[in-house]
């Protein structure tokens, strides 16, 4: 932890978090990797795709609860691979049994199998009636800022627009979009999906977003945990350089760096 983290906590849902950094548990090579690169990412919140992990629902096979245990860090379940708000309530009520009441969850409602581009329409259906079921929603959604406003004003806790699609590395394709949502938000907003390397992570901060969520770029680098240390360090590193505030850029006017008084040998 460092010392800036103390004084800006990340909250979600009335809890502060001092990780700005939020990551997935898919796709590693066992739960021991996974376990590895959560630790060196410092993230605190760790998302579970419940139709694809096993967290107490095959009680005969290795469970990820033996690995990252609740007791040491905040389990996001989600609802990757749902098509339909009905699919996507039914797999968070069937989380919040298995973890016994937990209601922080992360709504995502995919439109399209190749481009995992999310349903808007069916992501509102199933927010409502999460919101309504005393769920605190993180909800996955495209970068239209009319959507993201919705989402917020049916009472989710954060909201999450995509960079790029999913698992595409292609970083933030719309920053504008991205900034819009954020001067217009009274709730975290999240960076989800699209992050391919540290410089995404900085630029999403850099940006003014609350935080990043990712999974591929991490569980998919050729070195997972020297990746989940290197996101790490950008989150941290954008997150200040926002907090410090840039300097304004000046189109063909050139300022030198050292004073221009007082030269050595000139009168």
């Amino acid at each position: 932890m460092t010392p800036h983290e103390n004084l800006d906590p990340l909250v979600i849902a009335g809890k502060s978090y001092t990780s700005r950094l939020l990551i997935g548990t898919g796709k590693y090579k066992d739960f021991a990797e996974t376990r590895a690169a959560i630790d060196a990412s410092g993230a605190q919140i760790v998302t579970v795709a419940i139709r694809r992990t096993n967290i107490g629902q095959n009680p005969n096979e290795p469970s990820l609860l033996d690995t990252v245990p609740a007791s040491q860090f905040t389990l996001l379940p989600n609802t990757a691979g749902c098509y339909t708000a009905d699919d996507a309530v039914r797999t968070l009520r069937l989380a919040r049994e298995l973890l016994d009441g937990h209601d922080l969850v992360k709504l995502e409602v995919l439109g399209d199998p190749k481009t995992l581009y999310p349903n808007v329409v069916e992501t509102i259906v199933a927010a409502k009636t999460l919101v309504k079921d005393g769920f605190k929603v993180m909800v996955y959604t495209s970068d239209d800022p009319i959507i993201a406003k919705q989402l917020e004003e049916i009472g989710c806790v954060a909201v999450m627009p995509l960079a790029s699609l999913i698992g595409s590395g292609m970083g933030i394709l719309n920053p504008w979009n991205l900034e819009i949502i954020i001067d217009n938000a009274r709730v975290p907003i999240v960076v989800d999906a699209g992050v391919g390397t540290a410089s995404d992570a900085a630029i999403a901060m850099e940006l003014g977003c609350d935080a990043v969520l990712m999974n591929t770029a991490i569980a998919t680098a050729k070195n997972p945990v020297l990746m989940a240390s290197a996101m790490k360090q950008a989150v941290c590193a954008g997150r200040d350089a926002w907090r410090a505030g840039r300097m304004p850029k000046k189109l063909y006017s050139a300022a030198p760096s050292s004073p221009t008084t007082g030269l050595i040998g000139k009168n």
